[in-house]
């Protein structure tokens, strides 16, 4: 079983920079798309970005496409969210997900694997 762990999240100002991490294990982990969603206080969650196995694809929501960009590194079972000028309503818990199909991930359709959540608080 793919487990998750993120890391990164934290206060910033607005039009500031985070970067957020998000560790895998399990030997099941080769082969999964990752993404990320976030949930807002009193909102619905919803989805952030998808990164297919390879890398190669990659999916954003309009909210934050420019603004934030998903990588992962597989060597190290690693995904990433490097986000650049945070505005207020980005604060949000943010989930690091993993699913088999990359397609799945973006329609937030029985995503199998999610992580804790770090919380991300954009204010001045």
């Amino acid at each position: 079983q793919v487990q998750l762990v993120e890391s990164g999240g934290g206060l910033v100002q607005p039009e500031g920079s985070l970067r957020l991490s998000c560790a895998a294990s399990g030997r099941t982990f080769d082969y999964y798309a990752m993404g990320w969603f976030r949930q807002a206080p009193g909102k619905e969650r919803e989805f952030v970005a998808a990164c297919s196995w390879t890398g190669q694809s990659t999916y954003y929501a309009d909210s934050v496409k420019g603004r934030f960009t998903v990588s992962r590194d597989n060597a190290k079972n690693t995904i990433y969210l490097q986000m650049n000028s945070l505005k207020p309503e980005d604060t949000a818990v943010y989930y690091c997900v993993a699913d088999p199909a990359f397609r799945n991930i973006i329609a937030e359709d029985n995503v199998e694997v999610w992580g804790l959540g770090t919380p991300v608080t954009v204010s001045s």
